[in-house]
């Protein structure tokens, strides 16, 4: 069917196919709430009869209702499929990134820095089936995530849409959520289409600044950053997003060796390559690398990408028409283009019988109880517990509770952005039935033991003197800080520390002598050095999603156990910021790893002891796996949930190889006195690196398996 369409195609049709525009070109121009936004007709057709649009965006706005969103998406389909020569559907993609996102009343989940911090695997599973049906329910079939970038620079205003700083953690939770997102088969109605985001190294800015340049070896690239997406392509996800910057001098949207000879060639990427927004014309308005709008499309195109989200006009289309008839790109790469893309369609299940249309059937998947209940569950095992002098946590439901700071009355702090609108700022638009921090505690043990001042908004002080006084007749304050709800460039800092104001209202409510509990709502972690030692526990909330407030309810009374660990180290200072897989080199006198709390750190109500670490051979041939157990007990008074964490060292290596790298986790739950055997395999693979030659290679030598504070060393022969 594909190549008997290519075959009845024109080149018009061709590069239409190739090009995504936003939903705004074609709406009405109507300045009112998102409902009042319906299709402009002649826009539309437009679009798709005259430039031949293959595909549409959800790019700014607000959410809609799924009325509202049957009703367009049907429209969009009727003049694709019912007036278009060629009858082919159109492909709306949307960023679902913590659930469906741009659906009021969505089931909206721990964004994924938080998700990471449980270390449950399932729970990454569980959210990509949720977001799937939900998401479908809306009549949308393709989902811009997950984000694969690996967040080992804090300071990236993007870093909480990652897993994590480590490779294997954020390969891990990567490939699970594809899992539960596609399924076997993502053209299945209650499955859809992942893409890959941002290919790649996106997130290693040199600045912290989002959409700027990152300075990598080949050998880091391949090392840290492609594992995800390799795993990922494996997985099945069908499309890819380029990096929105640049690697060493070369845009993401111009590295043909990245994007052709990696992706496409040794990655053996079947599926389509997309841009981000408007990337392939900054090629030459921002990065220069072309001197002109049309260079930059055949430079684009030539270096492999697919699909150009332009997004706010036709002038790709005319453009790569120019470039095509002109000689500057060979028809070969637009049929390769549309080939991928069409097939990519026809897996999607889009060209049978009404399966490109939102299928009403589908409508009670939305916010089901089942899918609160999961988003509740996932945001109780992602609220890390920090610190807990004196065991002062779990609190007393008699304690008389003064709450304050400028994240402790609002929705958007616990979901970040990508929630009802871009910026996910728009606190008014925020379900109503759903709890703030303060909210829900004061439904937790009620309005009467709860007092409550804003006490600083995120960068000034708010009448810090009555909070104060607040704080010396309750028998505790809890002071919730954190950064407001913020999405790419606008998230932008120059200094990881908290603000000044928010820090002074902790100072001030620590020399009160009351007991003060610090929670942290935030994207990335933000340095708390000059309070930490002053206060009585810090529980941090990273962006624990819908359920958050209730969530962070739940630990600081008892009726959760906490058990989520650090997916990043946690800086002491603003510059540092090195990662817990350091290099031996870094670890001298005069510099090491002196993090706030370490990565896959997490305190919990009850106490763990770890015993009897083996290894089943002390010697092992080249190809042969490792066997690795430990013995873990409960040795507190309350059941709870540990994470094991299984790190290895390669002691020496033709390449300097890190302190530690993670190669296994597993998270189990034991009640008091309990005690279970976990066990690991390590295979070849876990004990290979990227080498002299940039390849991935296995060296004999001395290797260290590490589990809590216990260590065995085996020998590769």
């Amino acid at each position: 069917m594909v190549q008997n369409l290519i075959e009845r195609m024109s080149l018009e049709e061709k590069i239409g196919q190739m090009t995504q525009v936003t939903m705004s070109l074609v709406s009405t121009d109507v300045v009112g709430p998102a409902e009042d936004h319906g299709i402009d007709r002649a826009k539309l057709e437009r679009a798709i009869l005259t430039y031949h649009v293959g595909s549409i965006l959800n790019e700014g706005g607000d959410g809609y209702s799924l009325a509202h969103w049957h009703e367009v998406l049907s429209e969009i389909q009727d003049v694709a499929i019912k007036e278009s020569r060629l009858k082919i559907p159109l492909l709306y993609g949307i960023d679902a990134i913590h659930g469906a996102t741009y659906t009021n009343g969505a089931t909206l989940f721990p964004q994924a820095i938080s998700l990471a911090s449980s270390w449950n695997l399932d729970l990454a599973e569980r959210e990509g089936e949720i977001t799937a049906l939900e998401v479908r329910a809306t009549g949308i079939p393709w989902n811009f995530y997950p984000v694969l970038d690996v967040g080992r620079q804090p300071l990236w205003p993007r870093f909480w849409e990652t897993f994590g700083e480590d490779p294997y953690l954020v390969t891990e939770f990567g490939a699970k959520y594809i899992q539960g997102l596609q399924g076997n088969d993502y053209g299945a109605p209650d499955k859809m289409a992942s893409c890959l985001k941002h290919y790649v190294g996106y997130s290693a800015p040199s600045s912290g600044f989002d959409r700027t340049p990152a300075y990598m070896s080949e050998r880091t690239l391949r090392e840290i950053y492609l594992p995800p997406f390799e795993a990922a392509i494996k997985a099945g996800s069908p499309t890819v997003m380029v990096n929105s910057s640049e690697i060493d001098g070369i845009p993401g949207h111009a590295n043909y060796h990245l994007l052709t000879e990696v992706l496409k060639g040794e990655l053996q990427f079947k599926g389509f390559v997309i841009s981000d927004c408007k990337d392939v014309k900054r090629l030459y308005t921002r990065d220069r690398v072309a001197a002109s709008p049309k260079e930059a499309v055949a430079l684009a195109i030539n270096a492999g990408v697919d699909m150009s989200m332009v997004p706010n006009d036709f002038s790709f289309c005319d453009l790569l028409l120019q470039c095509v008839k002109e000689g500057l790109v060979p028809m070969a790469r637009i049929d390769d283009a549309v080939r991928r893309i069409l097939q990519v369609k026809a897996r999607m299940g889009l060209f049978e019988p009404n399966h490109a249309y939102p299928d009403p059937l589908m409508k009670p998947m939305l916010a089901k109880k089942e899918h609160t209940g999961a988003n509740l569950a996932a945001a109780q095992e992602s609220i890390i517990l920090l610190k807990n002098d004196k065991n002062i946590l779990p609190l007393a439901r008699t304690s008389r509770v003064f709450v304050t700071g400028p994240t402790s009355a609002m929705l958007s702090v616990l979901n970040g952005g990508w929630t009802i609108t871009w910026q996910g700022t728009a606190e008014a638009l925020y379900p109503k039935d759903k709890l703030t921090v303060l909210e829900a505690i004061k439904a937790k043990i009620g309005d009467a033991q709860v007092t409550s001042l804003p006490g600083a908004t995120f960068n000034a002080p708010v009448d810090v003197a009555a909070a104060v006084t607040a704080a010396k007749n309750a028998d505790v304050t809890i002071v919730c800080l954190g950064e407001k709800a913020y999405c790419e460039t606008r998230g932008n800092i120059t200094d990881l520390t908290l603000d000044a104001a928010q820090l002074y209202l902790a100072a001030e409510l620590i020399k009160t002598g009351k007991p003060v509990i610090v929670v942290l709502l935030e994207g990335r972690p933000r340095v708390i050095q000059p309070i930490v030692a002053g206060t009585s526990a810090i529980v941090l909330g990273f962006l624990p999603g819908m359920e958050g407030g209730r969530a962070i309810a739940d630990v600081l009374f008892g009726d959760v156990n906490p058990s989520a660990k650090l997916p990043c180290s946690y800086p002491k200072t603003p510059n540092g910021l090195m990662t817990y897989d350091h290099k031996p080199l870094e670890e001298n006198e005069e510099n090491s790893y002196d993090p706030q709390f370490p990565f896959g750190f997490g305190l919990s109500y009850t106490t763990y002891s770890y015993s009897d670490l083996r290894v089943a051979h002390e010697v092992i041939g080249e190809g042969e796996n490792q066997e690795v157990s430990v013995t873990v007990k409960n040795t507190g008074g309350l059941a709870g949930k540990e994470v094991v964490q299984l790190y290895l060292q390669d002691e020496y290596g033709s390449v300097s190889r890190p302190v530690r790298q993670l190669k296994g986790f597993r998270k189990i739950r034991l009640e008091p006195g309990e005690s279970q055997e976990v066990s690991f395999v390590l295979t070849p693979n876990d004990m290979s690196f990227i080498g002299l030659k940039n390849t991935r290679i296995v060296e004999p030598g001395t290797f260290k398996v590490m589990i809590g504070q216990l260590e065995r060393g085996f020998l590769l022969k």
